[in-house]
This record gives C-alpha cells, sequence and structure tokens, in this order.
C-alpha cells in the first residue's frame, strides 16, 4: 500500500528509518534483509524511504529477520513527540 498523496507521514518514515537503522546495525544490504525476510529487495528499499506502509505481516517478517519483536521494530520508528 502506497502513502497518501503527498507528503509520507512522520510515522511511515520513522518506521522505515528504524528498518534501515537495525538493517545497518547487522551490516546487512538491503538484498540480505530481503532475503531472510521473504521480501523483494525493492520493496525493502521503498519501505526504508517511507514511500510505502508496511502491513502487519510485513512487519513481522522483518521483526523476525532482524531478530527483534514487532513491537521493538515499531518502537525503533516512533516519531518523538
Amino acid at each position: 500500500m502506497n502513502a497518501q498523496a503527498g507528503a509520507p507521514s512522520a510515522l511511515v518514515q520513522g518506521f522505515g528509518a528504524g528498518v534501515r537503522r537495525l538493517r545497518e546495525a547487522q551490516g546487512w544490504s538491503q538484498e540480505r534483509l530481503a532475503e531472510y525476510a521473504n521480501l523483494n529487495r525493492s520493496y525493502i528499499g521503498e519501505i526504508e524511504r517511507g514511500v510505502v506502509i508496511a502491513s502487519l505481516l510485513t512487519v513481522e517478517k522483518l521483526a523476525a529477520a532482524l531478530q527483534v519483536t514487532p513491537s521493538e521494530l515499531l518502537r525503533q520508528g516512533a516519531p518523538r513527540f
């Protein structure tokens, strides 16, 4: 699902940035994360750039690949108010 027309929300962008931080902390390429999460590499890039909204199933796959809980993965991208 694509983000709504216009600028992506802070939550979507923050989630993508959190995925990127965790991926880079593992020393992984987008291709490696995509392989471990059984997702397409271009989709990983879209998530990290905040141009798509990840489904709950995708959050679960990413969390398992990154060896964190889904809630921890979501907290990584939570906007700070």
